[in-house]
């Protein structure tokens, strides 16, 4: 989201707490306020973060933007939710632009090559209130692998400023990159990577 946008929706919801009408909580964190439906993937609020050891001096991060997709979300019966998404390879950010140069590159991802990351369920299993894993297929660098991801519910509701219903969850997982080709400096660079996931989802009229 553009800083403008950000101050317009400081500034709107700055006028509606001065009206009073503001709610105090815009989202609920209840699972039976999750409304079922077609869902499409809000690309402005959802994050994908990764962390991987840098020589095992430290954890280095970086995020990936862009997201597209789709949610189909049964509240009442989460294991026929399906999930598809798909990550433009180009959008690797780190706090370094030589790296996210290379990162972009044939060593490493090669976007050119392979210009999208995407991820499609296979199986969504409920563990608890409001958390469930995600069982699915995650191409990278031209590789397609199973993975697992833990998903929790951060909250449901209408958007006081757009009035879209959305939905949001945090997810996260492992993944090795030299099991989809990327070796590059491993192991002196982490081989393992976690993802943390901020997704953000609003309900198709």
């Amino acid at each position: 989201m553009k800083r403008s946008t950000f101050q317009s929706a400081g500034l709107a919801v700055s006028l509606l707490w001065a009206l009073g009408s503001a709610p105090a909580l815009a989202a609920s964190v209840d699972p039976a306020e999750v409304q079922s439906g077609s869902y499409a993937v809000d690309p402005n609020h959802t994050q994908i973060g990764f962390t991987l050891s840098h020589m095992g001096f430290s954890h280095y991060t970086g995020r990936l933007s862009g997201a597209t997709g789709s949610l189909t979300l049964s509240a009442s019966n989460p294991a026929t939710s399906k999930l598809s998404v798909t990550i433009p390879t180009a959008s690797f950010s780190t706090t370094s632009a030589k790296l996210d140069s290379e990162l972009v590159g044939p060593e490493w991802f090669d976007a050119e090559k392979f210009p999208t990351i995407t991820f499609v369920s296979t199986k969504v299993t409920r563990t608890g209130k409001g958390s469930a894993t995600i069982a699915g297929d995650l191409t990278l660098h031209g590789v397609t692998k199973p993975i697992l991801l833990s998903a929790h519910l951060v909250g449901a509701g209408t958007n006081p400023l757009d009035h879209k219903v959305t939905v949001g969850f945090d997810v996260s997982g492992t993944i090795k990159r030299a099991d989809f080709g990327v070796a590059t400096y491993e192991p002196l660079i982490g081989d393992e990577v976690t993802l943390s996931i901020n997704g953000a989802f609003e309900l198709q009229q």
